[in-house]
């Protein structure tokens, strides 16, 4: 009879414990949105042109885009915060940039920027020239001549074209602990005056290599939706390009997903004109656009998934007898 009674104490325990497992409160099993606040970034600005074309600024274009980019991602994500690194023509320092997107928490950071080749060289053989040259010391000097070829130089436009998007590349960690603030020029112009980060200090090191590690997938992700919009679009696309040797410091210092999207090449005149039309800046605030909303699927899909996975008890299956 006692044995009977503990048996039915226990079922009944066994009943609660896991009727009370199902019961979750309202909202507790509700997964944190995966992205609450996007930072903008607007490259160069102010004192910092960037690039040059036949008759625009990479400043400018930057700017266009990315005001047009928050204005869409506002009306169409009214649950998410937009941050902008910059609004009008001024120039933040680049370490501003990076410390205003940690100090307000951003879960994506996307900068906007124009490409640039230099021009190509070319010699062209224009005859002879008659070259004077002396042999000889003191009185046993002498004048004398020769002909050499002699060239023309002239440039012509870079025929290079098309977006690419940059993320901080993962492949190597002796590169990825490094800010190899001296090469910034090609795409960031990093000011003497500004504050330099002590590339060598342990703390900061350790920060941007973790930075690195933990982000690179899902910067790699959203590099590479933003590529196929524009393929999408009829662009042409360079691909996703990992940087480590020569720094884009934005993408290094900023604790989040980070990306640097280059919407075209302001060298090549097609290209310029596209970056300065209306119908162009828009269609490249699109692109950007749908790459992040199929982004945001994807990575609070994944979290909604990993969350479920942890929360909701195994399932009790019956054997077959």
């Amino acid at each position: 009879m006692m044995k009977k009674k503990i048996l039915i104490l226990l079922l009944f325990s066994f009943t609660i414990t896991l009727i009370s497992s199902f019961n979750i409160k309202p909202g507790a099993g509700n997964q944190k949105l995966a992205i609450k606040t996007i930072i903008i970034d607007a490259g160069h600005g102010g004192k910092d042109n960037g690039a040059r074309g036949d008759y625009s600024f990479e400043k400018d274009i930057c700017l266009d885009i990315a005001l047009r980019l928050g204005k869409k991602m506002e009306a169409e994500f009214p649950d998410i915060k937009i941050l902008y690194t910059r609004t009008t023509d001024i120039y933040p320092a680049i370490k501003a940039r990076a410390d205003f997107a940690n100090a307000n928490h951003g879960d994506l950071f996307v900068s906007i920027h124009v490409n640039a080749a230099p021009k190509i060289r070319h010699s062209k053989f224009a005859g002879y020239k008659t070259q004077v040259y002396y042999t000889g010391k003191g009185k046993k000097r002498k004048k004398q001549t020769r002909k050499v070829p002699k060239y023309d130089v002239y440039y012509s436009d870079n025929p290079s074209n098309g977006t690419e998007t940059f993320i901080w590349a993962a492949d190597r960690t002796d590169e990825k602990e490094k800010f190899v603030v001296t090469d910034v020029v090609s795409e960031e112009i990093y000011d003497s005056t500004e504050y330099a980060p002590d590339i060598n200090d342990p703390e900061f090191k350790a920060k941007a290599l973790l930075w690195t590690k933990r982000f690179f997938s899902k910067s790699y992700l959203l590099a590479t939706m933003i590529e196929e919009e524009f393929i999408k679009e009829g662009r042409l696309s360079r691909g996703v390009k990992q940087r480590n040797e020569k720094g884009i410091w934005v993408l290094q210092a900023t604790s989040m997903p980070s990306i640097l999207v280059e919407t075209g090449f302001i060298t090549h005149r097609p290209d310029e004109d596209y970056l300065n039309s209306e119908n162009g800046q828009e269609e490249i605030a699109d692109n950007v656009l749908q790459a992040i909303k199929r982004y945001r699927t994807a990575t609070e899909s994944k979290q909604a998934i990993s969350s479920s996975q942890s929360s909701v008890p195994p399932t009790i299956t019956a054997k077959k007898k």
